[in-house]
């Protein structure tokens, strides 16, 4: 590795077209700043340093010549990680002009080009280094003596605002320079002084702001330092959100940026992926438009010079409207958009447009509810006839995606998986490898697997990218990324791990800040999770007051959770109704899941009216529903709804071999919720069968009522984890006669002690136990 920057620095094969492209037609200009790098450089060529240090100075050069002009005392921070001595040198040598006269400055410009011209020196004049020393030494013999003397008073202006505080009213000197062309012979000093007054009035800035960290340069930036930037901010915003530039402190730099050149088209690109991160419609596609303007007018893309670079603009800025549109949910425009792609794209024959066109037509459709797999097989076809695995493996894993809600068996979705998977490290597509874990992840949680959807989320968050990470950046802020993160949030709470929860959440809410795209995701989950632990410790007016934001991010899980609410302070009817119109919206969209939620509460409804006969029919629709979709936890909780129905009609036997049925998988991959209940409905079927099956002395079976005790032990220990006192004051209740029953006196008047003291503190009578589940 330090080869490699060594090379940079000494190497004059490394340098081509790296300091004459000016790719974005802005200039280069001396600064106060650029005199300091020139210090740095002078330093580092003139005076031993150790190779260790030597290396990271080495790393550190570019980074700096292309970066933002930073404050002295950044400089010197960053200069004095990698080498103190060094830093210290550069700090004494700035010392020594600013504190002296002009001629010391001018000293220093007449003495940098020893170290480059000596005999036995390392340095090329024609190495990166030796290149923008040059550079900045003909932008500075251009200068006329008025030139200078500003650009003089600047330095010690940057010094010195390192080490005081500003006086009132003091203001800073912009950068002074000129650029490749004022180099030109025919400019007039009168003009070129004229010039740089205007640009010192309008540039000046307070001491405050210079010594601020995260403030972007508000100059105008050389060639160099826009592509650094440019470069920089696209990346981080791609991998790494949180370390880039706040959105307004990003918009501030790219307006600054435009208002020195309007047709400046990558910064019109930035300010679209800016406008984007905090959803503002209007400016992002303001700024998408006018960056394919400059594009096509520009011709700067190898692939757009002539009529036929120009059609390809165009078919390409289309179909980024229609994407756009699509993100904000403009569903009608995205599809007019999208029409006129795909007809542009089909008079100029290009195949590749056409593939993403139908890409995005797919998506639309399932964006609006529609059934899309004919089409996304369609395009599945085409992009593998065409070479496009990109294109092939996202159509496929949106297959495996509607195949979960068609029934398709877990076997099929990850075989199909799996072939996506050969194909993405065969072409090193790790953000498709990512979305695949993710959805794996998804699909396991819905068929009810806990332990392989862990296993899937953490190897998703220990997978290593194959991308060529740079700027320190680690890619953690995709959707899949936040996905993963909340299945495990959710997981844990089932867990009720509420501590482990709040680190997820909160590594959740720093890694997606609230403006951010997926910030929803979490919120959701927060949300959610916050609904069912206030529900477990019967705060029902907090989990109501919950309901209102659930709704905002999801109006299925908003209504659904309405509903929970309405049945525990049996306003029944109300929740009847809200259920019947769940149902059929449910029925139009193919929500399996809701679907079969929506029976069993509404079975549950009808156990409130003592109806339990008319609870079967919609506990069997339900559990067809899940066994057809294999949705292992819904069956399970359905049969445990049927094993509760069957007690209640009197035949305890059959509800006992159902639930054997169902108790397994609860245990093993089910909530803690879940499992004490369905223990303690497991003790009340052995309890009503030792009744029916008296022993030879005509009293309970000791044998199984010793049984129900430990299973009512077991499930007390789950409920005392969840803090879930209604259930606990039942648990204690059963426990208290069961003792009774085998002459334990003592054990059962600690239950009974137990179940007064919870009757007390709830408040609230204990609801018939033929009512509940």
């Amino acid at each position: 590795m330090a080869s490699v920057h060594e090379s940079l620095y000494f190497n004059p094969m490394m340098t081509n077209g790296v300091v004459h492209v000016n790719v974005f037609g802005i200039k280069d200009w001396v600064t106060p700043y650029k005199i300091s790098v020139l210090a740095l450089l002078y330093e580092m060529t003139s005076s031993k340093i150790t190779l260790p240090e030597r290396r990271r100075l080495n790393k550190l050069i570019l980074p700096l010549q292309q970066s933002s002009d930073l404050s002295l005392g950044q400089f010197l921070k960053t200069v004095g990680e990698c080498c103190p001595d060094t830093a210290y040198s550069v700090k004494i040598r700035l010392h020594e002009m600013v504190d002296g006269e002009l001629r010391d400055m001018e000293y220093f410009f007449s003495t940098l080009p020893i170290p480059f011209t000596a005999f036995d020196s390392e340095a090329y004049k024609t190495s990166v280094v030796g290149l923008f020393m040059r550079h900045m030494l003909l932008a500075y013999n251009k200068l006329s003596f008025s030139q200078v003397y500003k650009l003089y008073k600047s330095l010690q202006h940057y010094y010195h605002s390192n080490y005081s505080k500003p006086t009132e009213g003091q203001v800073g000197l912009m950068a002074l320079a000129v650029d490749e062309s004022d180099m030109d012979h025919t400019d007039t000093e009168d003009t070129i002084g004229d010039r740089l007054d205007r640009e010192e009035e309008h540039n000046s800035l307070d001491e405050s702001e210079i010594q601020h960290e995260n403030t972007p340069s508000r100059g105008p930036l050389s060639q160099k330092q826009a592509e650094y930037f440019l470069a920089r901010q696209a990346y981080l915003l791609k991998n790494d959100e949180n370390k880039a530039l706040k959105p307004a402190l990003l918009q501030e730099e790219l307006n600054n940026m435009l208002r020195f050149n309007p047709d400046f088209a990558e910064a019109h690109y930035l300010n679209y992926l800016n406008s984007i991160r905090v959803q503002d419609i209007f400016l992002s596609a303001h700024s998408l438009l006018h960056y394919f303007d400059r594009l096509i007018l520009s011709g700067n893309d190898g692939k757009s010079n002539g009529e036929e670079g120009y059609g390809r603009n165009l078919r390409y800025a289309t179909l980024n409207l229609a994407s756009l549109h699509c993100r904000f949910g403009h569903y009608l425009q995205a599809g007019l958009v999208l029409q006129e792609a795909i007809r542009i794209a089909q008079e100029s024959n290009d195949h590749v447009c056409l593939q993403h066109c139908l890409s995005w037509l797919y998506t639309l459709e399932q964006m609006k509810g529609c059934d899309s797999t004919v089409l996304t097989e369609d395009s599945v076809k085409m992009a593998v006839h065409f070479c496009l695995p990109y294109l092939a493996s996202l159509g496929i894993q949106s297959l495996v995606q509607q195949g979960t809600t068609q029934g398709k068996t877990a076997h099929k979705l990850m075989d199909a998986l799996k072939d996506t998977d050969i194909l993405h490290w065969k072409h090193s597509l790790s953000e498709l490898i990512e979305i695949s874990l993710a959805q794996t992840t998804s699909i396991w949680r819905m068929y009810g697997k806990s332990t392989m959807a862990l296993q899937q989320a953490q190897l998703l968050l220990h997978m290593s990218s194959l991308e060529p990470v740079n700027y320190g950046v680690q890619q953690n802020n995709t959707e899949a990324f936040a996905v993963a993160l909340c299945h495990l949030a959710e997981l844990h709470a089932e867990q009720a791990l509420y501590g482990a929860v709040s680190d997820i959440l909160q590594h959740l809410k720093d890694q997606f800040p609230a403006h951010t795209q997926h910030a929803k995701l979490w919120m959701l989950c927060d949300l959610k999770i916050q609904f069912e632990r206030h529900m477990i410790e019967a705060k029902y007016n907090l989990a109501e007051q919950l309901v209102t934001s659930i709704s905002a991010f999801n109006k299925t899980e908003g209504l659904y959770r309405k509903v929970q609410v309405l049945k525990v302070l049996n306003r029944t009817t109300e929740a009847y109704s809200i259920l019947q119109r769940l149902q059929v919206h449910c029925e139009k969209t193919k929500c399996t899941e809701t679907i079969i939620r929506v029976l069993l509460s509404t079975a549950e409804l009808h156990w409130e009216s003592s109806g339990f006969s008319t609870a079967l029919p919609l506990l069997f629709q339900a559990l067809a529903l899940a066994r057809q979709h294999h949705l292992q936890s819904l069956a399970s909780e359905t049969l445990l709804h049927l094993t509760f129905t069957q007690l209640m009609l009197g035949v305890p036997e059959q509800a006992l071999l159902v639930l054997h049925e169902a108790i397994e998988p609860v245990l093993a991959h089910g909530a803690l919720v879940d499992k004490g209940r369905a223990l303690l409905l497991a003790a009340r079927c052995q309890m009503a069968v030792s009744e029916f099956r008296p022993n030879r002395q005509g009293q309970p079976d000791s044998h199984v009522a010793v049984l129900a005790v430990d299973m009512l032990h077991e499930a007390a220990a789950y409920f005392t984890k969840l803090n879930c006192k209604l259930h606990l004051r039942e648990v204690h209740y059963l426990q208290a006669q069961l003792y009774h029953s085998l002459g334990q006196i003592p054990q059962r008047n600690k239950s009974a002690l137990l179940f007064r003291l919870l009757d007390q503190e709830l408040q609230s009578p204990a609801p018939p136990l033929s009512m509940r589940l």
